[in-house]
């Protein structure tokens, strides 16, 4: 497993003071853990839930390494609400948002574009198992009928290019999926649930990712194709900066504020590791200098 998943670079209080800073709407914070905290954290805070994975993934696939089985269980965190933003730890608010940019008419906001799915990674070869089940239970042709307006709006831009390539095309291909905050309905999940517990109960007894394995993808697809989504342009104030190769402009966008949501996706490979993130710890402290809250 690579070292990257699991080493700290101490950017995590930074979450913590952009939702305070940025959104401040937040009423609560469910904070997933295998029962690590870090030592600054204030458990007391009423806006945050210190959740273990023993609090609502079943004991018989505990302890679990692999994040897509902590990810498909989570509609049964203890309070948590019917709309809510999924982040990763790798996920940043550097400026500001509004409620509406996650949901809109009670509905999540993304993008409802294809992604040509080469095949030529692990990841996208577990992509395919999702849509194995999406194919099952939807008929493409049906569905973007039915939402065609949202399927095909104006603000996808050129991002929409393959859902005109592939409007004859009967079977849904891999979706198009910023590597950012995500909106969900917890029904969403009990959906999924009731109608594939079978293939997401036998794949959780994967500790480790595998290539049997259901992405989180599989709800954020089924979602879309429920129609349970406002059309909106994700790619519009997000951005994914892979460190090992764009470091220079991931600092630069944090010192311009240059997004409202960023991915920091680590890599085992960073050249001058140490180097960089002093310079995006340095980016942080720019914009994010007083403590939040959430910190002793």
């Amino acid at each position: 497993m690579s070292e990257a998943r699991f080493r700290d670079y101490g950017f995590l209080k930074y979450w913590f003071r952009g939702v305070e800073k940025f959104a401040p709407w937040v009423r609560k914070i469910h904070f997933v853990t295998s029962g690590q905290k870090p030592e600054w954290l204030d458990e007391n805070n009423p806006k945050l839930n210190l959740v273990h994975h023993k609090d609502y993934i079943p004991e018989q696939f505990l302890p679990t390494y692999n994040s897509v089985v902590i990810e498909r269980y989570i509609h049964k965190i203890p309070g948590l609400a019917e709309h809510f933003v999924y982040f990763n730890d790798d996920f940043y608010i550097i400026n500001n948002v509004k409620t509406d940019r996650f949901f809109r008419n009670g509905l999540p906001c993304d993008i409802a574009t294809f992604l040509y799915n080469p095949s030529w990674s692990q990841w996208y070869k577990r992509i395919k198992n999702n849509l194995r089940i999406i194919n099952r239970h939807f008929d493409k042709k049906e569905v973007m009928r039915r939402d065609h307006d949202k399927w095909f709006d104006k603000s996808y831009g050129a991002r929409a290019r393959w859902n005109y390539i592939l409007r004859p095309y009967g079977k849904f291909i891999t979706l198009r999926t910023p590597h950012n905050a995500q909106p969900y309905l917890k029904s969403t999940f009990e959906e999924e649930w009731a109608v594939a517990g079978k293939e997401l109960t036998e794949t959780s007894v994967n500790r480790f990712r595998a290539l049997n394995d259901l992405t989180p993808e599989l709800f954020r697809t089924w979602q879309i194709c429920r129609g349970n989504f406002e059309p909106y342009n994700t790619y519009s104030d997000t951005k994914m900066f892979p460190l090992m190769i764009r470091p220079k402009q991931a600092v630069r966008a944090i010192y311009n504020q240059s997004y409202s949501l960023i991915c920091l996706n680590d890599n085992v490979h960073i050249r001058n590791y140490e180097q960089v993130m002093e310079n995006i710890r340095n980016a942080f402290e720019s914009i994010l200098p007083e403590k939040s809250s959430f910190e002793l």
